[in-house]
């Protein structure tokens, strides 16, 4: 187990710095509260999961020998990015519980798998664990990336519904949202580097 503490410190600060998923959940639970947005957080800690284990599959080693896979992949994410950066920017403070939804939980997993930071950090966490069989690699990596990512979900989540209390002015929230809405097209940018 102790051999595995520099894994687990990789994927945690790596799965806790700001990305896609700190910005939507962030987001999520000020716009809907944190109980709505328990079906996202699940999606997103089992998608990762299940992103993050596949990759003891030796997925890295097929993208890098299809590099037509990987741009297509690479679109494919910063569009999807761009679609919700756009629907963060257009939120209206006067619909955002109503009318508005959070990711549901199947919204959230398949999300990972063009989720840009996940596979970076999914891809970089495998020389953790290298010297195990693939099957071992597999669980390892979907084991430590689910429970981990789980507590860095619950915890951006929550921050996001404390932040509910400071933006209640419609002037505000509006700023909030186009600040998320903005960091997320910063990513949409960064999946080309």
């Amino acid at each position: 187990m102790a051999e595995l503490l520099p894994l687990f410190g990789f994927v945690f600060f790596g799965l806790f710095s700001p990305g896609p998923n700190v910005i939507l959940l962030t987001t999520s639970g000020a716009r809907f509260g944190f109980k709505r947005t328990v079906p996202h957080i699940l999606g997103v800690a089992i998608g990762v999961g299940i992103t993050s284990g596949i990759t003891g599959f030796g997925i890295g080693a097929l993208l890098q020998a299809q590099p037509t896979l990987t741009l297509v992949l690479k679109i494919g994410a910063s569009l999807w990015i761009l679609r919700m950066a756009y629907t963060l920017w257009r939120a209206d403070p006067a619909q955002s519980k109503d009318k508005n939804r959070p990711f549901t939980f199947v919204e959230a997993v398949l999300f990972q798998w063009v989720n840009p930071k996940v596979w970076a950090v999914a891809l970089s966490a495998t020389a953790y664990v290298a010297n195990q069989p693939p099957m071992v690699q597999v669980t390892i990596l979907a084991a430590s990336f689910l429970t981990l990512n789980l507590g860095v979900c619950l915890f951006w989540t929550s921050a996001g519904a404390l932040l509910a209390f400071l933006l209640k002015n419609p002037a505000t929230w509006r700023v909030f949202m186009r600040i998320m809405a903005l960091a997320l097209c910063m990513f949409s940018l960064l999946v080309f580097l």
